[in-house]
């Protein structure tokens, strides 16, 4: 094993010395910019890459339509939503709308008229979706239209995206049943490479409807059965008590062949699903699923002790939980 390099308080008599405010940012194995002789992954960059990588939990936290943003992020295949930056747009910039996916996994495009799509289902490299967002952004903002903005590894000290959109705009999401909005109306032809991976995307995209009667529901198409899945705002151990009051008097069922069968965890929230009959449709999800809503409700305002029935169904329920991010 090699030695470990000796710890100096200084660097070598006459190198210049930095404050740590200073301290700019070189290749992880160069000479540490403070002059300590280690090297800057060992030194300084230790810290700023625990906070690039650190994890958060609630990367949409703050935003408006968390839940839809997580649906979107880890659910739905293909949909936009138009996005309201504070302070208006800039300059030549006419739109910015936030797509699930873009041709070749393109974290975001500017496109030839100067509109922006940014993705949202695209790796994260800091930890912080917010973050990494909001840094594609700011560069969309800022290439040449015409052009899609590559991924890259995001400085620590960047913004997020709750800095830059308008907490108060609406966050209204438009699920579509392919991914043709890659393709303006007006172009005369997509480029093959988009044309191909367009075709690819169709393919493999599920029927997903998003239901009008409560928030954040959406009805998907599978070959064996149809789900309904769901994210909810509530914490997580408030609405599986709910959920499991709810599970043990049968009040979880939307109709004649329905079951909850479990439930996500997604960036925070938590995603209650419910096995469907390939029969049922998203039209005739409303009126039962808003119908639960109002027994969820009372059973998320219950403070009562659950009882041994109800503690058996919180660990069936607990049990088939499973963690997307």
């Amino acid at each position: 094993m090699a030695k470990k390099r000796p710890q100096t308080k200084a660097g070598k008599a006459g190198q210049a010395q930095v404050t740590s405010g200073e301290i700019p940012v070189v290749g992880a194995r160069e000479p540490c910019p403070c002059g300590s002789g280690r090297r800057y992954k060992a030194c300084h960059g230790r810290a700023a890459a625990h906070a690039v990588t650190e994890l958060v939990q609630r990367p949409f936290e703050g935003l408006p339509g968390e839940c839809d943003w997580v649906a979107l992020r880890e659910l739905v295949p293909a949909a936009t939503v138009p996005l309201t930056l504070k302070g208006g747009l800039p300059e030549g910039v006419p739109s910015v709308t936030l797509a699930t996916v873009l041709p070749m996994a393109w974290p975001a495009l500017r496109r030839d008229d100067g509109s922006v799509l940014l993705a949202l289902q695209n790796d994260s490299t800091s930890g912080d979706l917010a973050r990494d967002l909001a840094d594609t952004l700011q560069r969309a903002l800022e290439v040449e239209p015409g052009t899609p903005v590559p991924a890259r590894r995001v400085s620590a000290e960047g913004p997020r995206l709750q800095e830059l959109l308008d907490a108060d705009a609406p966050f209204e999401p438009e699920v579509h049943s392919g991914f043709e909005f890659w393709i303006p109306q007006s172009a005369d032809g997509a480029d093959p490479e988009v044309a191909a991976s367009l075709e690819r995307a169709n393919a493999a995209a599920i029927p997903t409807v998003k239901l009008a009667s409560v928030d954040s529901a959406y009805w998907c198409e599978t070959p064996d059965k149809n789900h309904l899945r769901w994210v909810m705002p509530h914490p997580e151990e408030k609405l599986l008590d709910a959920l499991a009051r709810l599970h043990a008097g049968e009040g979880t069922s939307l109709g004649g062949d329905t079951r909850l069968v479990g439930s996500f965890r997604a960036h925070g929230l938590m995603v209650p699903v419910w096995d469907l009959p390939t029969s049922m449709t998203a039209e005739e999800c409303e009126k039962p699923a808003a119908e639960f809503a109002e027994r969820l409700a009372a059973a998320l305002a219950s403070d009562a002790p659950l009882t041994a029935e109800e503690r058996r169904a919180r660990g069936g329920l607990t049990n088939r939980q499973v963690t997307l991010s």
